[in-house]
Parts: structure tokens; C-alpha cells; sequence
């Protein structure tokens, strides 16, 4: 039986201080303050590295200090220099380096236990377990005044690296010494360590105690804020039911696990959306002050020419001249940025036009399927609830496809959607695209089967390529029923053409719409007409395709079937 992977929450925490008891680092930070005022900074850079470290400046951090130890010769000094040193390798990814900092620190100082906590967490990352339990241990044994924070962390560490080891019996004990110090209100913290314990039972084979511990932190999971924590726990829910066999309730928790990595993706963009949005309003206003401060100057410019007389006049009419010509300029320059507005303005009306036109109605869909489940478990219809359940689902996957295809055609209108197009084989591409609907397929009872040449060489954006594939994918699951059939292949067009061929035995398209589907190719936004049941799905791949230099051709007929090609550039084209 394939047994859950391992959730790693390797934890490089600092302290939290206690009103009465010094930790290691009280200590650090007495040694180092200290140290400062006796330093000479012109010649080791000795507080100007201190500095940047309080300052959690890191990079310079870095340097600075390696240039003072290349200088100093006092133990002492060496002894904090290593440790900034050694903390800001951690926060670069330079783990070896690290390591080799904190080896270096000698063991007559009052903050070696910081020494022994750091070098236990390194090796546990760089996978190197007995080292890690033996720092760890050493920790332990050093009889200093922990905190609960501190002692919980470590506790989680050295739980891990005996788990590495598969030595279960230890790992359980440190993960329950770990749960015993977390606080009731730690939400987060009773999570990650219900899971440490659970695979330390699971990969035991002990289902009967791993089970309900994975249930335990799932349910606490759907009830708290993390959104990584939701996704982690849908996915080792996901797996166990597979190992169960329960087949439908596994494909129900990888399609959750896949709906909370949608939202940390979006939450993400949005921040980064948002951070851009702040940028340019400073843009804006900054250069909102240069026309200012340029207009105050053109006055200046005039006043003084009006008292010069005439040879100011001639000096004058030069700089108004020069002036005229920035004007025309930066006029060409406002108009451009008024058409780019109104680009936006008109992609920004379709974008809300879809929004309120498609989601309103599986919005209050979902609404009433929450209603109904209400209702059937009041009344106790346990054999409805299923059914009622699967269909809020199938709903919100829905809606959050729309609202991905949404994102994506406000990135590409606003030219924020990377595109780079290169040379790549384009069979592992779209075997990648088919694998992640196959539990779905599978789910369905559909067949879907491949035939990919494994020497066709297109060239495109392999992002946007993703998405088209991704989009056409679901369409053909979406409108394919039972016992259905999807092919996808690839072959050689032409000298110049490459295609990928869809293939579905689903419903098939009318004539009328597969006539408004292709029309899709040459239209824009503004003549759009939402009435016609445009959507916008396949406006994004038609966007796309065509960005590509590429073709999209459909063919289908009712009750028969829909053929969908995607004609991609040759990579010697």
C-alpha cells in the first residue's frame, strides 16, 4: 500500500522572551551590543554588519560580515560574526554555508545553545538526521530556561528526524511531547502536529490510530483560515481513501486539494495585482509633481523674458519653442495612454458583464444546494445528501474555472500575462495536460486514451498553451457523458504546422453556435454581445492560439461528437 508523503514543517523560529528569564539570545544580544562599543567600525565593520542583521537586512548583512571576519582576531567577535553570518545564509538558501558558520562558533560563550538549535535545524534540512537528533540533544541536555515556543519547535525537529529514520517509537514521542506544549488556541500548531502523529501511525500501517488523527485535522482544517493547511490536509484525506479504495471519495478530496491550490494561486495574483496597482498610482502622482514643477518653471521662464525686453523676447521664443515641442510629446504620450484606458475600461465593463452575468446563476444555485443539504439532514435523507453534495461540487469547480478564465483574459487584455514563446517538444506538454484530468475521466467512466509523436518540435508560449489545453480539456469531460470517449493526438501538419487533435464522442455543438464559436477568432471586445451566449472561455483560447501564431479549427455534430485542432509553428518554421 503507497503510504502518504511526509508534510515537513522544518520550523527556524526565534525566541519569545519571558518578563523574568533570560534566553541564549538576551545573552547574544548583551555579547554583541558589548562588543559594539568597543568596535573600531573603519576598520572590521563589525556594527555595521550587527546592524543589518537587528535591521533583518540579510544580503548586506552577509557581506558585511564577511568582511569583517576576514579582519578581526578577537574570538569573541568571531564568535557573533559567525552567527549573523550563519542566520543570514539560512534566510539565502546557502544551508551549507550556513552550517559551517555555526560549526565555527566556539562553545565559551553564553549563547552556544543557539549554536546547537540552528545546527540541529540545518541538518534536518540538508537531510543529515543523526547529526540533526544529535545538536537537538545536545539542546535538551543543556538544562537552559526554555519557553513553550521554543521547546515546541524543537520537540516538532527532532520528531521529524527520528520519523526520517523510521524510527517511530521516538518520533511519537517528541511529537507528543510537541502536543503537549501547544496552547489550545493554536489552531495552526494542533494541526500540523494531529499530522506529524498520524504518519508517524500510517507509515506504521496502523490505519485504525492514523485515520481518525487525519480526519481530526482535516475537520480543524475546514474550520481555521490557513489556506496551505486546508490544502495539505485534502490531500493526505485524498490518498488514504485511495489506499481505502474508495475511489469517488478520493477524486472528491484531490478536486479540493486542487480548489485550495486555485485559491493560494489567486490569493497570490491578487496581492501581486494589487502591489502593482499601488506602483503605478506612484507613477502617476510622481509624474502628476514633474508637470507641475515644469509648468512652474515655464512661468518663471516668462516672467523673466517680459523684463529682459528684446533680446529676452528671442531667448524667450527658443525656450518656448523647446517647450512646445515637450508639450506635443508628452500630448502624443496622453493620448496613447487614453486609448490603452479605454482598451481597459472596455475589456474592465465585459470582465464585470461576466461576472454578473455567469456567476449570479450558479451563485444562487449553490446557495439553494446549501438549502436543500440543510433540509435532507434535518430530515435525516442521508441518501440524498450525496447526491446534493456532488452537485454543489461540480458547481464550484465550475464557477472556479470561470472565474480562472476570467483572471487570465484580464492579465492577457492588460498585457500583465507572461508570454515568451520558444522551442520545445511538444509531447511531454501535453501529456502533462491529459494526466491531470484523468482521475476525473476515470471518475466519469470516460475513456480517455493518447497517441503522441515523440518528435514533433513546436514553437509557443508553453503557459498559454497550458491554459488553451487545460480549457479545451474540460469542455470535452464537461460535455462528454458516461462510457464516453476522448482521443487526443499529435501529428505533423505540415512543413510549417503542427497539430494536436481533441477528440470527444460528447453532445456536439449546434450549427448556429459552432458558427458564433468561430467568429470568436477576429472579434474584440466591444463587439461582444453577451446576449448571444459568447463565452469567454473559448475567446481566451482563440486569443491565445492566434497570439501563438497558431490556428483553432472546430468541426461537430450534434449527438455525434465535437474535433477540436490546434495548429501550432513548427520549431524550424
Amino acid at each position: 500500500m503507497i503510504k502518504v508523503s511526509l508534510l515537513f514543517f522544518v520550523l527556524f523560529t526565534g525566541y519569545l522572551f519571558s518578563q523574568n528569564d533570560k534566553t541564549d539570545l538576551d545573552y547574544f544580544y548583551e555579547e554583541a551590543n558589548f562588543l559594539c562599543k568597543e568596535s573600531d567600525n573603519d576598520l572590521d565593520y563589525f556594527c555595521k554588519a550587527y546592524s543589518l542583521y537587528r535591521k533583518a537586512s540579510y544580503d548586506s548583512c552577509y557581506v558585511y560580515s564577511g568582511k569583517s571576519l576576514s579582519k578581526v582576531k578577537e574570538q569573541r567577535k568571531k564568535d557573533v560574526l559567525n552567527y549573523i553570518q550563519g542566520v543570514s545564509a539560512i534566510m539565502k538558501g546557502l544551508h551549507k554555508k550556513a552550517k559551517s558558520n555555526f560549526k565555527t562558533i566556539s562553545n565559551n560563550n553564553n549563547f552556544q545553545q543557539l549554536k546547537y538549535l540552528k545546527l540541529g535545524s540545518i541538518n534536518l534540512i540538508l537531510k543529515n538526521y543523526d547529526s540533526s537528533i544529535y545538536y537537538y540533544e545536545k539542546w535538551e541536555s543543556g538544562g537552559i530556561k526554555k519557553n513553550i515556543k521554543l521547546g515546541r519547535d524543537a520537540y516538532h525537529n527532532l520528531g521529524l528526524s527520528y520519523l526520517h529514520k523510521k524510527e517511530y517509537t521516538k518520533a511519537k514521542e517528541y511529537f507528543q511531547k510537541e502536543l503537549n506544549l501547544v496552547q489550545v488556541r493554536d489552531t495552526a500548531a494542533i494541526i500540523r502536529t494531529k499530522m506529524d502523529l498520524a504518519n508517524v501511525y500510517y507509515n506504521q500501517y496502523l490505519d485504525d490510530e492514523a485515520i481518525p488523527l487525519f480526519i481530526e485535522a482535516y475537520d480543524l482544517a475546514k474550520l481555521f483560515s490557513d489556506l496551505e493547511l486546508k490544502q495539505y490536509t485534502a490531500k493526505n484525506m485524498a490518498v488514504v481513501e485511495k489506499n481505502r479504495k474508495n475511489y469517488q471519495k478520493s477524486v472528491d478530496y484531490y478536486i479540493e486539494y486542487g480548489r485550495w491550490k486555485d485559491s493560494i494561486w489567486n490569493r497570490d495574483k491578487i496581492w501581486e495585482l494589487t502591489e502593482k496597482d499601488k506602483q503605478l498610482a506612484v507613477a502617476q502622482k510622481q509624474q502628476e509633481i514633474v508637470l507641475q514643477e515644469e509648468e512652474l518653471k515655464r512661468q518663471a521662464v516668462v516672467q523673466k523674458s517680459l523684463v529682459i525686453g528684446a533680446s529676452g523676447l528671442l531667448v524667450f521664443l527658443g525656450f518656448l519653442g523647446y517647450f512646445y515641442r515637450e508639450l506635443k510629446s508628452k500630448n502624443r504620450f496622453i493620448t496613447q495612454q487614453k486609448e490603452e484606458l479605454n482598451v481597459a475600461n472596455k475589456t474592465k465593463d465585459y470582465l464585470f458583464s461576466v461576472v454578473s452575468h455567469d456567476l449570479r446563476s450558479p451563485i444562487n444555485t449553490i446557495k439553494r444546494q446549501h438549502e436543500k443539504l440543510k433540509r435532507q439532514l434535518k430530515n435525516k435523507e442521508y441518501d440524498a445528501v450525496s447526491e446534493t453534495t456532488n452537485n454543489a461540487i461540480a458547481l464550484t469547480e465550475s464557477t472556479s474555472h470561470l472565474l480562472n478564465n476570467v483572471l487570465h483574459w484580464s492579465l492577457e487584455q492588460n498585457n500583465q500575462l507572461s508570454f515568451k514563446a520558444e522551442e520545445y517538444p511538444l509531447k511531454p506538454l501535453v501529456e502533462q495536460a491529459v494526466y491531470n484530468f484523468e482521475e476525473i475521466a476515470e471518475a466519469k467512466n470516460i475513456a480517455l486514451t493518447t497517441m503522441l509523436e515523440a518528435t514533433i518540435l513546436v514553437k509557443a508560449d508553453k503557459e498559454s498553451l497550458k491554459i488553451v489545453l487545460r480549457n479545451l480539456l474540460d469542455n470535452a469531460l464537461k460535455y462528454t457523458g458516461e462510457n464516453g470517449k476522448i482521443e487526443v493526438k499529435t501529428y505533423n501538419d505540415s512543413e510549417e504546422f503542427s497539430t494536436i487533435e481533441i477528440k470527444d464522442t460528447g453532445f456536439g455543438i449546434s450549427e448556429e453556435k459552432l458558427a458564433k464559436i468561430k467568429g470568436l477568432e477576429d472579434l474584440s471586445i466591444d463587439k461582444i454581445n453577451r446576449s448571444e451566449g459568447v463565452g469567454l472561455g473559448m475567446l481566451l483560447c482563440q486569443t491565445l492560439i492566434k497570439k501563438n501564431n497558431g490556428k483553432l479549427l472546430i468541426d461537430s455534430e450534434l449527438e455525434v461528437g465535437t474535433t477540436i485542432r490546434i495548429l501550432l509553428p513548427n520549431a524550424s518554421a
